[in-house]
């Protein structure tokens, strides 16, 4: 087999087989082509006159091709419109030619979702974040269009963190100190690669937490010491006799909803400082506080023990793949050795986007009206499942609530919830299989996931899910 390529603003390329005459070796190639179905339908093909000039062919051999396949149902030819690859059924691979397909029922996942973990996607400011893409390119440096060569990411947006993270979230951050990855799970995987490097075998995570960050881990061979989570937060006072880590999530532990007392934050600061661990911040939904101020990150207790962790996941969108990692100043060199040397992990144009995206303002102003349209869910929320369930909590912040349940009753409403076109997570689900903790039935609901315009009807399936 012997390819050839043909430009007319597209490429084609075309297998034509040795041993064949020009004409029945283009014809086979094209007609292959459209049947395999790499040439689409509705595809439009090069003039004769192109196609020969590239093949080195004469015309009258491609035009009588062209006539040939025309004539077989495999092209059209139209005045005006080129000649182009007809809209035709094609056979399915394996099939017989003439039987009949086989008709396989469809399968259909719910029609609302209350699983927590992602914002509305359909609140994504697209037109803020354009004029921002559009400023950002305009003002690019040349170098922005290179591989990158500092494996932090981009000083822009390394600054723009630095005084928002400081304003916002009280986190003391210096951009020489700030590293940018592809959200919180990579950022895990950069800190267990520096844990093990360290020789750290094992890490105390929550009671209650999600199973990938809890995989990350192992994955890295750190064993887990689970934490029993109460409505104080992690029990950071059982801290005592652990070494090297903490996974923690101090402003809205997840998936209870609990805020990690002053009492325990010190706790867990004096437990870093007098065995030189290392306590791990997942602060991942900390701008959205609704029933007071917000409770800054405690990474600001002491700077040279707490590793921050942030993301942009819940206030814009997690398809972004945007993290960064705000490092104790001795802790920079070894991340790099992790990551590597060059910028490798995001677009570093979506980089230069998001930092005037918060230079101008849009950031914030995007996140108070977020934060306004989930308290309005949040109310409706609490409005609709009234004294059906036996206590509702952790609503004072974040995306999601937690709707406590009467012992025995977890399961059977998540499968209840599914005969409904409901999706719902209990909070067994998020619990360490080794926590010393007592049992408690709930629901996890997401109140931030479903766009608005399913918002009334997932609400709707929700109460019809709880007796």
């Amino acid at each position: 087999m012997t390819d050839s390529w043909a430009n007319f603003g597209a490429d084609l390329h075309l297998d034509l087989s040795a041993g064949r005459g020009r004409r029945a070796g283009l014809v086979e190639a094209l007609r292959e082509a459209a049947r395999s179905g790499r040439l689409a339908p509705g595809t439009r093909l090069p003039s004769s006159r192109s196609l020969a000039v590239d093949l080195g062919m004469a015309r009258n051999t491609v035009a009588d091709a062209y006539a040939e396949l025309v004539a077989e149902g495999w092209l059209t030819a139209r005045q005006g419109s080129g000649t182009r690859v007809a809209e035709r059924a094609r056979p399915r691979p394996g099939k017989a030619a003439g039987a009949a397909p086989v008709r396989r029922p469809e399968r259909r996942g719910p029609s609302y979702s209350l699983v927590p973990g992602t914002p509305d996607l359909s609140g994504f400011p697209r037109a803020a974040w354009l004029a921002a893409a559009r400023r950002a390119l305009t003002h690019a440096p040349n170098d922005a269009f290179g591989y990158g060569s500092d494996a932090r990411g981009r000083v822009e947006l390394r600054e723009a963190l630095a005084e928002y993270l400081a304003r916002v979230r009280g986190v003391y951050a210096d951009p020489e100190r700030i590293v940018l990855c592809a959200g919180f799970v990579q950022g895990l995987k950069l800190m267990s690669g520096v844990l093990r490097a360290r020789r750290v075998r094992e890490v105390a995570v929550e009671g209650y937490g999600l199973n990938v960050h809890r995989d990350v881990l192992a994955a890295a061979g750190l064993r887990m010491r689970p934490l029993p989570v109460d409505g104080a937060g992690a029990r950071t006072e059982d801290l005592a006799g652990a070494e090297g880590a903490v996974l923690l999530t101090p402003a809205h532990q997840f998936p209870t909803g609990a805020a990690l007392t002053p009492a325990r934050r010190a706790a867990a600061v004096d437990w870093a400082r007098r065995t030189g661990g290392l306590i791990l911040e997942d602060d991942y939904d900390g701008e959205f506080r609704y029933d007071r101020q917000q409770i800054g990150a405690l990474q600001g207790l002491d700077p040279d023990r707490v590793v921050y962790l942030g993301t942009a996941s819940k206030a814009l969108a997690p398809g972004l793949r945007m993290g960064w990692l705000v490092l104790p100043a001795g802790l920079v060199e070894e991340v790099l050795a992790v990551k590597g040397r060059a910028e490798w992990t995001s677009s570093a144009l979506d980089q230069l986007t998001l930092a005037e995206f918060m230079r101008s303002g849009a950031y914030d102003r995007h996140v108070r009206g977020m934060r306004q349209r989930y308290f309005r869910r949040r109310e409706a929320l609490v409005a609709a499942v009234g004294e059906r369930v036996t206590a509702v909590s952790g609503i004072s912040a974040g995306l999601h609530a937690v709707l406590d349940l009467p012992a025995g009753t977890e399961g059977p409403l998540v499968q209840a919830a599914a005969w409904h076109s409901l999706s719902l997570t209990g909070l067994s689900y998020y619990r360490h299989p080794e926590a010393d903790m007592p049992a408690r039935d709930a629901l996890v609901v997401g109140y931030g996931t479903p766009p608005d315009s399913a918002w009334g009807a997932t609400l709707a399936a929700l109460a019809a899910t709880l007796p």
